[in-house]
C-alpha cells in the first residue's frame, strides 16, 4: 500500500500558523480541523518565525538535481569557512616565526 504525501500551499501553512498564534482554539482542535498533525503546525510556526517571507520556498522535498545542488552549496560553503580558517592560522604561524 502507498499513501500520497499531502501538500499544502504556502497560504495554507501561513493561515495555520495564524490561526495557531491567535490562541482563540488549541492546536489540537485546529490540527484537527485541518486535518494536519499538531506538531506540523508547530515547524510551519517555527519556520515562519526563523525565515519570515523566506519561508515554504518551494513544493516540498527537492528533487535530485536540487537536493544536489543544495548539497554541493553546502559543501562549497563548509570548504570556504575552512578555508578561511587555515589562511588565519597562516598568518598567526608567519607572525610566530618573525
Amino acid at each position: 500500500m502507498t499513501s500520497k504525501r499531502k501538500t499544502f500551499t504556502k497560504e495554507f501553512k501561513q493561515e495555520a500558523v495564524r490561526l495557531l498564534e491567535q490562541g482563540h482554539q488549541s492546536p489540537v482542535e485546529i490540527a484537527r480541523e485541518l486535518g494536519v498533525r499538531r506538531n506540523q503546525l508547530y515547524k510551519w510556526q517555527e519556520q515562519i518565525h526563523r525565515r519570515g517571507t523566506e519561508a515554504f520556498p518551494g513544493k516540498g522535498r527537492r528533487s535530485g538535481k536540487d537536493n544536489e545542488l543544495a548539497k554541493l552549496k553546502r559543501e562549497n560553503d563548509r570548504l570556504k569557512e575552512e578555508n578561511e580558517i587555515l589562511k588565519k592560522a597562516a598568518r598567526y604561524f608567519a607572525r610566530e616565526s618573525e
